[in-house]
């Protein structure tokens, strides 16, 4: 076979419907998930099971891409599951379905570190399902995000090795998907940054390297997430770094050494004023089906800090922030993008890059190094 028609048999083998097994001690909430998943053409529910027991039992016979699993269920709850159904199928998809309540946030983050993909809050009752229409956008999205994530990369890979080929067989040059910007000619004074989908992973890693920068300058951050999961993710940042990381308060002023967080359910935006920049929580609808979203951080920032504002967009569904970094270059500031290759989702990063805003976009564990080079006011 040749090489072109190797590629091409890689695209149709990652064609087939996405393979979810659903995973909740509640009839009613197995019944109404595989009624949203069969829906799609896309998707397809490989089986429905009752118990984190029957789940590690069951994979290897089910083979399912993705594992929707419920946090709390009898015999084997969810979180000592998760690593037991990772260790018989490494490239296994799994996303947490939890209640909004402390403890479930609290062994949410905690299964993202033990190799969850992603989480999914769940109505606080299972009656109020079938009317949440946000929980159903939300769980299809990432089913479909995080369980095509492999095969999109797949088709990505043999469509660029056929396209190269044929190129190349015409004497052609491939040209790159996108083009940098150069970077801000003035010391950035504050780091605004935006995450969704991989992004608690993501802040995980990148808190740790930004020591050097936080004895500079204040950063803030908008992740994606619901009420209570923020307060958790904020507590857990301060632990690990060791620094002041916290949920921002209305009104409180921004200074270096502080890491602010956008409360889940307010949107977190800065304003500057005679004593200094300040925090501005909004209770307006959501933006880009987000609240917290990330634009109003960034929009808020750019007028602020004006060319002095560094923003980073890391891993996410969707496209929110693009709007917010044309805003920061409009004021001379710059713009990083997390790479496809470390990214849990490649779309947010993906959007502003391709909309030519970044002036580098980087793997994440070399993020960090270049950011605490611009604020010392050396060249990245």
């Amino acid at each position: 076979m040749s090489s072109v028609a190797s590629a091409v048999a890689s695209v149709s083998e990652a064609d087939h419907p996405i393979r979810v097994m659903i995973v909740d001690d509640a009839a009613v909430v197995r019944r109404l998930l595989s009624r949203w998943i069969d829906a799609e053409p896309d998707l397809t529910v490989a089986a429905t099971l009752r118990t984190g027991r029957e789940a590690v039992d069951q994979i290897e016979a089910i083979n399912p891409d993705v594992v929707v699993l419920d946090v709390e269920m009898p015999e084997l709850d969810g979180i000592s599951a998760l690593p037991l159904l990772l260790r018989k199928k490494r490239n296994l998809i799994v996303i947490m379905a939890s209640a909004l309540t402390r403890r479930c946030a609290e062994v949410s983050l905690r299964a993202l570190s033990l190799g969850a993909a992603d989480y999914v809050p769940k109505p606080e009752t299972a009656t109020d399902a079938p009317t949440s229409a946000t929980f159903q956008r939300e769980l299809i999205e990432k089913i479909r995000s995080l369980g095509g994530r492999d095969r999109a990369r797949m088709k990505l890979r043999s469509s660029n090795l056929a396209k190269s080929l044929l190129d190349r067989g015409a004497g052609k040059v491939g040209s790159p998907a996108f083009a940098l910007r150069p970077f801000a000619r003035v010391s950035p004074q504050a780091l605004v940054i935006g995450s969704s989908t991989g992004g608690p992973q993501a802040l995980t890693t990148l808190i740790r390297q930004l020591t050097a920068t936080l004895d500079r300058a204040p950063i803030l951050i908008t992740q994606h997430m619901p009420p209570t999961f923020t307060t958790v993710l904020a507590e857990h940042l301060a632990r690990i770094s060791g620094r002041n990381v916290r949920e921002a308060e209305h009104g409180e002023p921004v200074v270096a050494g502080n890491v602010y967080i956008a409360p889940g359910g307010r949107h977190m935006r800065v304003a500057r004023g005679r004593s200094g920049v300040s925090i501005v929580l909004g209770d307006d609808p959501p933006i880009n089906f987000c609240k917290p979203a990330v634009d109003p951080l960034l929009e808020s920032a750019s007028a602020s800090w004006e060319a002095g504002t560094l923003a980073l967009i890391l891993t996410g569904m969707g496209a929110d922030g693009t709007d917010g970094a044309h805003k920061i270059v409009a004021a001379g500031g710059s713009v990083i993008a997390q790479n496809e290759a470390t990214s849990a989702v490649w779309g947010m990063p993906r959007a502003v890059a391709q909309a030519g805003l970044c002036a580098a976009v980087l793997p994440l564990p070399e993020i960090g190094a270049v950011v605490n080079r611009l604020f010392s006011g050396e060249a990245p």
